[in-house]
C-alpha cells in the first residue's frame, strides 16, 4: 500500500492529471485504507487529492493551510491566476459556464451528448462520463458573442492558447472542448449560483444579484474574483 500511494502521488506530480479509470486512481476512490494513506502523505506535504464525480480526471492541489507559506513568502502575495490576465480569467469563467453547466445537467439527467431525450430508465444507470456528455462550443460563436468584451480576436486567441496549455480546454478545429482541469479546479458550489444569477444573468435572462462571484482554483489556491469590467483592448 505504501509503495502504491507513493507511485500515485509521483505520477500525479509528473503528469498533473490522471483519468478516473486508472488502476491506482480507482483504488484511491474505492479503498478507504488506501485513500487514508494517500491523504495522510499529501497532507504532510501541504497538498490534497482532488476528484469530482462529474469529471473524468483527478489532480492534486495545495491545502488552504499551506497557502500563506507558499504564496506569501515574498513582499507581495503571489497570485494564482496561472499567468492569466483579467480578461483571461473572465474567458475561463465564460467557458466553464457554457461547457460545464450544461454537461452537469446532462449527467444528472443521465442523458448522453448525442441523445435528444432522456432514457426513462436512465436514473438506474451509473452517472455518464464527462467525455460522453460534454459538448464543445464553437470558436466563431464565442468570438461573436463575447469577443468585444474579452479583448477581441487577438486577445481571445492568446488567452485560449494559454487555457489550452494549462489544461482547462482542448481545441478541436472550430470546437473548444472541456480539458482535464476545467471541471476539477473550479469551485462549483460557490460559482454556479453566483455566475448564473450574477455575471451571466443577462445571458440567462435572470435578474442579477449583487453578490460578488469568487472563483476558487485550488491548484494555485488564492481566490480570484472575476468582475464585469469591459476588458476590450484596442487592436
Amino acid at each position: 500500500m505504501t509503495e502504491d500511494a507513493q507511485i500515485l502521488i509521483a505520477r500525479l506530480l509528473a503528469h498533473q492529471t490522471l483519468r478516473r479509470d486508472d488502476k491506482l486512481v480507482k483504488r484511491a476512490l474505492s479503498d478507504e485504507l488506501f485513500r487514508a494513506d494517500l491523504d495522510g502523505r499529501l497532507k504532510a506535504c501541504g497538498m490534497k487529492f482532488i476528484d469530482n464525480v462529474y469529471a473524468d480526471y483527478v489532480t492534486l492541489a495545495l491545502t488552504r493551510d499551506s497557502e500563506a507559506k507558499v504564496f506569501g513568502t515574498r513582499e507581495t502575495w503571489q497570485n494564482n491566476n496561472v499567468g492569466l490576465a483579467r480578461d483571461g480569467v473572465a474567458l475561463l469563467v465564460v467557458l466553464w459556464s457554457l461547457i460545464i453547466l450544461p454537461k452537469r445537467e446532462r449527467q444528472e439527467a443521465h442523458q448522453l451528448a448525442e441523445e435528444d431525450q432522456n432514457d426513462m430508465f436512465g436514473k438506474e444507470k451509473p452517472l455518464p462520463r464527462a467525455e460522453d456528455t460534454s459538448i464543445g462550443i464553437s470558436y466563431r460563436a464565442l468570438l461573436a458573442d463575447f469577443g468585444d468584451k474579452l479583448g477581441k480576436k487577438t486577445r481571445m486567441d492568446m488567452n485560449l492558447g494559454q487555457l489550452a496549455r494549462i489544461g482547462f480546454i482542448e481545441r478541436k478545429g472550430d470546437l473548444i472542448c472541456e480539458g482535464p482541469l476545467l471541471d476539477l479546479l473550479m469551485d462549483t458550489d460557490t460559482l454556479k449560483d453566483r455566475i448564473i444569477n450574477g455575471a451571466l444573468s443577462d445571458i440567462f435572462q435572470i435578474p442579477a444579484t449583487r453578490t460578488p462571484a469568487v472563483l476558487g482554483m485550488p491548484a494555485a489556491d488564492e481566490p480570484i474574483t472575476p468582475d464585469t469590467t469591459d476588458y476590450t483592448e484596442d487592436q
